[in-house]
């Protein structure tokens, strides 16, 4: 009978030669070279010591991979170069070469779309940028445009890396250079949560959204040292580059939170709002608020009254789904809103002037605002709907020699050169040049719809009067009299609710209780829309 091939369970081993016995001692076989791979995969995810991850805690900040787990979906992400040390020498570099070099970078989900992501880690060099730290970040950048998906940078850094000299101001010119080729083909969002000084502040500045959180972030091009040793003004970091001087002031940051958390939360729902690149549309969501809702409220929310003033907050709330919307450089230039809300499910962006602040009128930054966010929205596809109530442009010396002229012009070139969808609805006034310039049917506005209580006309009334009948005012026995009468006379001939509807300036006069039914049977016939735009490199917008 043949012997059978397998051993008694009482059977001995054979002895293990000289080179197993080295293995065994050394690991140097497979399952140690997985144990080493394994504790090195430890070490960076711990990050580079407990002191370090205290420290950042103690000034109430998460660090970088919590934050990237706040931002992701669950396990959804995959890290790339998490090995990477830098290969700089002097000034005692050559004794520290922490793995990520200072920057986590990758990939992963958010509500089920892939998004890529880099995130300092402030507790390596404080999150300073160096070569290989640059690197890292050229790579993930290249691989967004690549993929055709957002790009989230989770901002908390010191600068360029003194030690490694130009080469890391190097490093800068490179993410300069991509944030600009990426510029209206992928989503770009800047989330500042930490320091953000010198040349690296350039970087959020290119992109399309800027969030910071309060009493954590900061950016300035020179800090309050070097401003106090040039200008001798004495200012703390956040009185320079705060959160609410940049989303007050100066509208560099377009949100500002008092927490981390509730701060990536609003990226994942502006995330949602937004297409991956530009070339799909924004995702459409499940709606189950009635497309033909009509919203009786508007006719109590908007005083016929042109002097009396109103929230479009609320406007908008009756208009779109559930009330919901995000609402863009809140606290900036708050005579105009700027908003990303769902009509029937779909993304739309909406541009309204606000009556509650200095009447609604049109000024420096409120055009720059608004320009902005039509060509934000047209880059990614996204409908604008345009909600009309605006006196003028605001008169005075310092708007005049502020620019209002190019600046005014900023948001015209805006409106003219976009191809989405574009509908405005006009409340009540729509006056002058400002009438033009909010989305007129002139401008190419594809649908132009009017309230009953819309008054359009090159003036109000009361000035038109005084400038069209001044000889027969003043020569009245009762100049007051006559005046009341000219005005009632010039609203009856020029500025009734059917004039612009009678010569074709407006498509209908419509119920306000309709508008979000009009709106929404309007987008829907213009979903097909197709316009291009003359052969040209690019275009020359006023600055």
């Amino acid at each position: 009978m043949a012997a059978s091939r397998h051993h008694s369970a009482t059977a001995k081993p054979a002895p293990a030669g000289p080179r197993e016995a080295e293995r065994a001692v050394e690991g140097d076989d497979a399952q140690g070279r997985v144990a080493e791979l394994l504790a090195i995969r430890e070490q960076v995810r711990r990050g580079p010591s407990e002191a370090a991850t205290q420290a950042q805690k103690a000034k109430g900040k998460l660090t970088a991979r919590e934050r990237i787990d706040l931002l992701l979906d669950e396990d959804s992400f995959h890290e790339v170069e998490p090995l990477r040390r830098h290969r700089a020498t002097g000034f005692g570099l050559e004794a520290r070469r922490p793995y990520t070099d200072g920057v986590i970078t990758g990939w992963g989900t958010v509500h089920g779309r892939t998004v890529f992501v880099y995130a300092h880690d402030f507790r390596i060099f404080g999150g300073a940028l160096g070569e290989a730290h640059a690197t890292k970040i050229h790579k993930i950048m290249d691989m967004a445009l690549a993929a055709g998906a957002p790009l989230v940078s989770l901002n908390d850094g010191a600068g360029a890396r003194i030690q490694e000299g130009v080469s890391a101001l190097a490093g800068y010119g490179g993410i300069f250079q991509r944030n600009t080729r990426a510029s209206g083909v992928i989503p770009q969002i800047s989330v500042m949560l930490g320091p953000c000084a010198g040349g690296a502040a350039y970087s959020p500045a290119l992109t399309d959204f800027v969030f910071m959180v309060r009493e954590t972030s900061q950016m300035f091009i020179t800090g309050p040292d070097v401003v106090q040793a040039v200008t001798g003004e004495q200012i703390t970091q956040d009185g320079l580059g705060g959160a609410n001087i940049h989303s007050v002031v100066t509208g560099v940051s377009h949100f500002a939170y008092d927490d981390e958390q509730s701060c990536l939360e609003d990226v994942r729902y502006l995330l949602s709002l937004l297409p991956q690149n530009n070339r799909e549309t924004p995702p459409a969501a499940e709606c189950h608020d009635p497309a033909d809702r009509r919203g009786d409220a508007l006719l109590d929310l908007v005083p016929a009254d042109g002097n009396r003033a109103y929230d479009m907050h609320a406007v908008i709330e009756e208009i779109v789904d559930d009330g919901e919307f995000l609402e863009i450089h809140e606290h900036w230039s708050a005579n105009i809103i700027c908003a990303l809300a769902r009509l029937d499910g779909k993304v739309v962006g909406v541009i309204a002037n606000q009556p509650k602040y200095l009447a609604g009128v049109l000024t420096i930054q409120s055009s720059e605002k608004a320009a902005r966010f039509v060509q934000l929205c047209d880059a990614f596809n996204i409908p604008l709907v345009t909600l009309v109530d605006v006196p003028g442009f605001l008169p005075g010396v310092s708007q005049e020699h502020g620019g209002i002229i190019r600046h005014g012009a900023k948001l015209l070139y805006a409106y003219c050169n976009a191809t989405v969808p574009r509908i405005s609805v006009i409340l009540r006034k729509a006056y002058g040049g400002a009438y033009i310039v909010m989305d007129s049917q002139s401008i190419g506005a594809d649908l132009t719809y009017a309230w009953p209580t819309n008054e359009i006309a090159v003036m109000g009334a009361e000035g038109a009067a005084n400038v069209i009948f001044r000889r027969q005012i003043a020569a009245a026995d009762d100049p007051d009299a006559m005046r009341v009468r000219m005005v009632k006379e010039y609203k009856a001939e020029l500025m009734h609710p059917y004039y612009a509807a009678e010569r074709g300036l407006v498509d209908d006069v419509i119920d306000p209780a309709d508008t979000r039914a009009v709106l929404i049977d309007g987008l829907a016939m213009l979903r097909t829309k197709h316009a291009e735009l003359p052969a040209r490199k690019h275009g020359n917008p006023p600055q």
